[in-house]
């Protein structure tokens, strides 16, 4: 299977049209026709339905889609970490997170760096912990930034200072907003707006697990959500309650939301984490020594 021809399929996939591909990759259409047609044999599956004016993805197509993204990551990202090693400090470091206040301090340190070497880019992969450890793993990612708890035996890692603190986002005109924090009663039976992490399938639920204690299979979770950014909007739209961490959206002002914390008390500790045993890039290395210094000896 060459590098080559997986790009190629790749294009096909994107275009979804042979006659858009290969005027985007200047191959004729034969051409490239056979090279797909070579790729299915090779492989022993058919990878494209074929229609009068568009070309799909079989299921088989769809998983050689996913798996030809990783590897042309890979490669491109391997290429451009020894071109960074032939001259000065530069390249690019991939960092994967959730939303959290934190990051603001991570933000601080890639700021330090880019004033002197304004050739290394950062690039910020959001998801939660299964997403940013699958990536992590497969070398897509240099480091992740993940919630307590953490299973640390393939990692490395530095204990961030600050914890997030997790409570309740609602209107200001909500009853709820006149109590200055939110036990569990208050929540029974309530429209909820859920992180896509609060699922007893993520490992960083066991906080969750452990606050709403035998509620926590009858919440009336109404909707989930994967950004903050959205789980705002249904919010002000009347849905319901949304479960978020503090900071993440503006409540001051004349905005409409306000933030009550949990009670008791429920935080999130973050850790920076990376493989172990993991080869740096310059730039990489440069970063790690930063956070290293910013963290370690704070």
């Amino acid at each position: 299977m060459e590098f080559r021809v997986l790009k190629y399929f790749l294009t096909v996939a994107r275009e979804g049209s042979i006659t858009g591909a290969a005027n985007s990759l200047h191959l004729t259409q034969p051409t490239l026709t056979r090279q797909i047609q070579d790729l299915e044999k090779e492989l022993g599956q058919k990878l494209l339905i074929r229609g009068r004016h568009r070309v799909t993805l079989t299921q088989e197509g769809m998983f050689l889609r996913k798996r030809a993204e990783e590897i042309v990551d890979m490669v491109e990202k391997t290429e451009a970490e020894f071109n960074a090693i032939k001259g000065n400090i530069g390249g690019d470091i991939y960092i994967g997170c959730g939303e959290t206040d934190s990051m603001r301090y991570v933000a601080e340190v890639m700021n330090d760096i880019q004033r002197f070497w304004p050739d290394i880019k950062f690039h910020i992969h959001s998801g939660n912990a299964e997403d940013v450890t699958e990536k992590l793993d497969k070398g897509l990612l240099d480091f992740g930034i993940l919630i307590q708890p953490i299973d640390l035996s393939k990692y490395d890692n530095i204990t961030m200072p600050d914890k997030d603190v997790w409570g309740v986002l609602m209107r200001k005109d909500s009853p709820l907003a006149k109590k200055k924090t939110i036990k569990l009663e208050d929540l029974i039976n309530l429209p909820l707006i859920a992180s896509r992490q609060m699922s007893r399938k993520y490992s960083d639920a066991s906080g969750f697990l452990d606050w709403f204690g035998e509620h926590f299979d009858n919440l009336n979770i109404t909707a989930t959500y994967n950004l903050v950014y959205n789980a705002g909007i249904m919010v002000k739209s009347g849905m319901g309650y949304a479960i978020t961490l503090d900071k993440l959206v503006n409540t001051s002002g004349d905005n409409e939301l306000c933030f009550r914390p949990l009670a008791p008390k429920l935080e999130s500790g973050l850790d920076i984490v990376w493989k172990k045993y993991q080869v740096f890039s310059p730039a990489a290395k440069l970063f790690l020594d930063k956070l290293k210094n910013k963290f370690e000896n704070a």
